[in-house]
Parts: structure tokens; sequence; C-alpha cells
């Protein structure tokens, strides 16, 4: 071997090193398992058994509202950001909402938290100022996290989270990694770490309730990644299950019910398969909206994705859900669509619910 290949076999060494170590430094490696942050006021009251339950979930995404057609809406679509007075409109709806409904607890998914695209807001900070007096305790995880990625249409910051808001007693709270999808070693640690976030309300009889927020990936084309992901949350349900822990689980699972992907257009159908993944649920557990509910003869009113497509004039598709152990009885739901089409590409799904009684 040559001086002149030696030395460039190692600049290569040291240039790879160099980049490994940078990438390590702006990138973000969640355990499999973690504790997440929980912040609960002594004075919130103790769930009871039997009593009722009502439950939102709902994507906001990350408050940039509707006037935008964003480079991962469409091939086509643009670089901009929304604005602060976008931001602070969608933020007071947000907080319209719940506060109207009041719902016991709030699943909220894609709330910034660092990133560049929301102007470095720390948004689940903001909403908690507006909803603080009904919900004195709640958790938060990220589930996407870097200081910067470079990709051209990010190229900064991006931080999302997961957060729970809970009139109730949450007793802690933690992160579970979902199966990620494929890429190579580097373009893998600047993607979304998809994520369960589990919080467990004590029960007044000693008991617990396990009440599951989730936002499962985005993709552009079919792969495994989605059936890998919902695989993962059955076995978690299936334990608790199991173990005769009640739970909930809710959240943006951008997977289609039964019959819909016929419906849709066929330039609309790429991110699907014709056989939808969420069957790994519905087949085991009761889901909301059902599909007999999805893709029935009113299915007009479950409709939960409004897609920032300029050629669509309204929600188009189902892909938020609430899923639940078959020891809670569903007493009624609905998907608040009227007043909520202008500040997300999501509409909240809310269901109330009566938790199992002492034996």
């Amino acid at each position: 071997m040559t001086r002149l290949l030696r030395y460039t076999l190692l600049g290569l060494l040291i240039a790879a090193g160099l980049i490994a170590l940078l990438v390590y430094n702006l990138t973000w490696r969640p355990g499999a398992k973690e504790a997440a942050p929980v912040g609960c006021s002594a004075q919130a009251p103790t769930l009871v058994p039997g009593q009722a339950l009502k439950v939102m979930t709902w994507n906001v995404q990350y408050l940039a509202g509707k006037r935008y057609v964003f480079w991962n809406d469409l091939a086509e679509g643009d670089d901009e950001s929304p604005t602060a007075e976008d931001m602070a409109f969608s933020l007071d709806e947000v907080a319209r909402v719940i506060r109207d409904e009041q719902p016991d607890i709030v699943l909220l998914q894609e709330l910034d938290d660092g990133a560049k695209a929301s102007d470095y807001q720390n948004q689940f900070k903001l909403l908690q100022e507006r909803v603080a007096d009904l919900y004195p305790c709640s958790a938060h995880a990220f589930d996407w996290k870097a200081d910067f990625v470079p990709n051209l249409h990010i190229f900064g910051s991006v931080g999302r989270k997961l957060v729970t808001l809970s009139r109730y007693q949450i007793e802690h709270a933690e992160r579970l990694q979902l199966p990620v999808s494929p890429a190579n070693i580097i373009s893998r640690q600047f993607k979304p770490k998809n994520a369960l976030l589990t919080t467990y309300l004590p029960l007044s009889d000693g008991g617990q309730i396990a009440v599951l927020n989730t936002h499962l990936d985005r993709v552009i084309q079919p792969d495994e990644t989605l059936l890998a992901q919902v695989t993962a949350v059955a076995k978690v349900l299936d334990k608790y299950e199991s173990h005769g822990t009640p739970w909930l689980i809710g959240g943006d699972f951008n997977l289609l019910p039964l019959g819909q992907y016929r419906r849709l257009p066929d330039e609309q159908r790429t991110p699907y398969s014709v056989d939808s993944a969420l069957h790994v649920l519905w087949d085991k557990y009761p889901m909301i909206p059902t599909n007999n509910e999805a893709s029935g003869i009113d299915r007009a009113r479950w409709l939960t994705h409004y897609p920032n497509d300029p050629g669509l004039n309204g929600p188009d598709r189902t892909v938020d859900y609430l899923f639940y152990s078959p020891r809670i009885k569903r007493v009624e739901a609905m998907v608040r669509q009227d007043d909520t089409l202008r500040i997300s590409d999501h509409l909240p799904v809310i269901a109330r619910f009566l938790l199992p009684a002492v034996p």
C-alpha cells in the first residue's frame, strides 16, 4: 500500500468519524422504554370505578392551520411556515374547543417544542396556560426531535410531542418506542421516532387504568412500518388485558378503516394499502369509529382527516381512532366537525365511557 493510499484512507476514516460524531450530537436516541415527565397537582381527584369518563383525541398539526399546502402535503407543496398570527389563531381555537367539550382526558398529537417550522414555540406550555384550571395533571413525550435536520424542506430543528391532559391524578407515565421506518443508518437518525405515551391513572379501589396516546408513522409508500407499529401496540394492549388492567388508547394511526380505501380517488390512495394494518387491532378490540360507522350510510359524520390539498373541500377519510378494553363500556361518541375544519388537518374524536365497576 502506497503512502498516498494510506493517507487517503486515513483521511476518509477521519471524515467518516467526524460525520458520525456530528450526526450523534444533532440527533436524539430514546431508549426502548423511558419515564415520561408528569406534572400533577395534589388537588387533582382520583378516578372511581364505575364512573363516566369523557376522552378526546386530536392531532392539532403543530397549530399550523389550514391556509397552507406544505412540502409534505403534496409533491408541489410550498416550503413556507405558518405565520405567528395563524398559530395564535389555532392555539386559541384548540383551547376553545377543549374548554367547550371539557373532556376528562385529552390526547393531543403534534404539539411542537423547539421546532424551526413553528418559530421554536413550546406549544404544550402555551396551551397548558390556557386550560390549566381544567387540567391539573399532564404528561408529555417527544416522538420527533433533532437539533438540525439536513432535509432542504426543514433545514433546522424539529421537536414534536405527544401530550396528555387529565382532570384526574396521574400516578406516573412512560414513553415506549415503536418500530421505526427502514432507512440507512444515517438518515434513520433524523426521522420521527413514533412512540406510545402511556399514563397510569390510579383508581380509588387501589387499581389503575392505562391511557395511551400515539401517532403512528406517516408513510409515503406502503411498507411494513405501520404493520410493525400496530403489532407492537397490540402486544402492549394484550398485556394490559391479560393482567386485568382497563385501558384506552387514542391517536392518529394514519390507517384507514375497512371499506374506505376504495372510496378514495386513485391519487389519494398512495400512502395506504387495500388491507389496512389496523385490522390487527379491530379484530381484537372495540374501535371508535367502528368499521360500520366509518364506512356505512352515515360515514361522513366519522371522517377525521381533511388533508391540506386545495383539490379537497372537506374531510375525506378516517385515520384517528379510540380503542378500548372490552371491560370498558362505550356510552356515546362523535367526531366534532362543524366548527373545527379550519383549525387543523385532523378533527377531534370524542367519546364517553363507563369504567368497570368494582367486582
